[in-house]
């Protein structure tokens, strides 16, 4: 049998390694970080090249943004809330690192249980075998009430959650987003899909008044975005509505004549998903320049990490 042909390697011509690039250099690496060491150290130590560069990046232009004076928006799904970062986002509202929380109606839901009971998340599936998944008629009177109380008297959803809130005077304030905002004096918006939410099968819900409520409150979004050149707006685990009503929020701050260009946008989840990718980072960057990151992991981790990374940049 005719052996195949062969190719040789004889005649291969070499190149010195010093007239070739290369992407890893020496001082790219990591240095171990020793206990006692202080958290900058800490940041120092991780390898300066991709996602760890990213992030140490990322932190700086957030820094600067705030000690610049510009925006600041975090829009969040309602996991954060179910992972324990209530207080790390908290904290990053009262000391002025967030000047506006826009989130889904999940997060007005769990936010609002975790002030007035301390405790929020059902087991779905227990629930769901005997109907009584998301049936809490605590929670569903009170938003459900928050939402009438708005449009009666030309509210945002968040803003008419916060004043009751507010009067109801609850054993664990100190864990809402919703009175955060609003003792700072920030916005805090809830946007509604109608039908997704568990207060919406309730005999207490008026879907006319959730509907008034969240487009008033994305009129304030809106307002928020205008402002956002140069600053920063973070996309928090949520894969669709948030990313959706940013574009429409952004479309709205520019048809009225506001540049809103040259802004930071970050996504961070446990899995990079369509929408936020494009209607968070690539769409508004590419029409207005500004820097886009894309950060994977889960929240519990990452976002905690990146908080205290920014109050010591």
């Amino acid at each position: 049998m005719k052996k195949p042909h062969r190719i040789d390697l004889s005649k291969v011509r070499t190149t010195s390694i010093a007239d070739l690039p290369r992407k890893v250099k020496a001082d790219f690496l990591g240095e171990p970080f020793e206990p006692g060491g202080e958290f900058d150290r800490f940041i120092d130590s991780l390898p300066d090249i991709l996602k760890a560069a990213d992030l140490r990046e990322y932190a700086r232009l957030w820094a600067d943004a705030v000690k610049n004076g510009k925006e600041v928006l975090l829009m969040m799904g309602a996991h954060p809330i179910k992972v324990g970062l209530s207080t790390i986002i908290i904290d990053l509202v009262e000391k002025g690192f967030i000047t506006g929380i826009a989130g889904n109606g999940a997060v007005a839901i769990h936010d609002c249980e975790m002030t007035l009971f301390g405790r929020t998340s059902e087991e779905v599936i227990n629930g769901l075998r005997d109907g009584t998944f998301g049936m809490s008629k605590e929670t569903g009177e009170f938003l459900n009430g928050a939402a009438i109380f708005a449009a009666e008297n030309d509210l945002g959803f968040g803003e008419a959650l916060g004043e009751k809130l507010d009067e109801a005077s609850p054993d664990f304030s100190e864990l809402s987003l919703t009175l955060a905002c609003r003792k700072r004096g920030i916005p805090f918006t809830a946007h509604i899909s109608i039908g997704a939410d568990i207060v919406h099968q309730q005999p207490s819900c008026d879907g006319g008044a959730i509907g008034a409520a969240s487009h008033t409150d994305f009129k304030i979004l809106a307002h928020l975005v205008s402002r956002l050149s140069n600053g920063i707006v973070i996309n928090l685990g949520s894969a669709v509505i948030m990313p959706e009503v940013f574009l429409k929020a952004l479309t709205v701050a520019r048809n009225l004549g506001h540049k809103v260009e040259n802004f930071t946008a970050a996504n961070f989840d446990m899995i990079q998903h369509y929408r936020p990718n494009t209607n968070v980072l690539n769409r508004p960057i590419e029409t207005g320049g500004g820097r886009k990151f894309a950060f994977t992991g889960h929240h519990e981790i990452m976002f905690p990490l990146v908080a205290a990374m920014v109050k010591v940049s």
